[in-house]
């Protein structure tokens, strides 16, 4: 695990093959950080399934509304929904889109994100200023790295659970 420097803006995701540390950076994206640890509080992303994920690219999750195996939802929607809250307004910033960068999943609208995210599997640059960049996975990044690939894939891969370190 690595040293959590900020309990509040910490966010862990137990996954099959263990936790994944990510570290969000409110100072760039307070919006998205607010809305991802709203969602993780309520308990929203546990048991939500990875829809997207390319290999050489990146692994998408977070459709709160659709991806809940667990809860019985159409997972094979999973990727069209959000949850009930209202779209987050894009906070673009100079950061690029790197190896274990988290983004924010949108439809082709600029402010339409929501409750989905990505994480960069490797340098994605291509992406810089066209999706809000809003953490980092600062240990774990070999279990994202196991995540079954598909879109979607067969046996999709979920997160457990995801929870704000300050009440872990």
């Amino acid at each position: 695990m690595a040293e959590i420097k900020d309990p509040e803006n910490t966010i862990i995701i137990e996954l099959k093959d263990g936790p994944v540390t990510i570290e969000l950076l409110p100072d760039v994206a307070p919006q998205h950080c607010a809305r991802i640890k709203e969602l993780a509080r309520e308990g929203a992303y546990d048991g939500v399934v990875f829809h997207r994920v390319i290999e050489g690219f990146m692994a998408q999750t977070g459709d709160v509304a659709h991806g809940n195996a667990d809860k019985g939802l159409n997972i094979r929607a999973a990727g069209t929904g959000g949850s009930d809250k209202p779209n987050v307004p894009a906070e673009f910033s100079k950061l690029p889109h790197d190896r274990g960068t988290i983004g924010a999943a949108r439809s082709q609208n600029p402010n339409s994100a929501n409750s989905q995210f990505f994480i960069n599997f490797k340098d994605n640059h291509f992406l810089n200023g066209q999706y809000t960049v809003y953490g980092r996975v600062v240990s774990g990044m070999e279990h994202v790295d196991k995540i079954t690939r598909g879109e979607p894939p067969a046996n999709p891969d979920k997160m457990i659970s995801m929870k704000v370190a300050a009440d872990a």
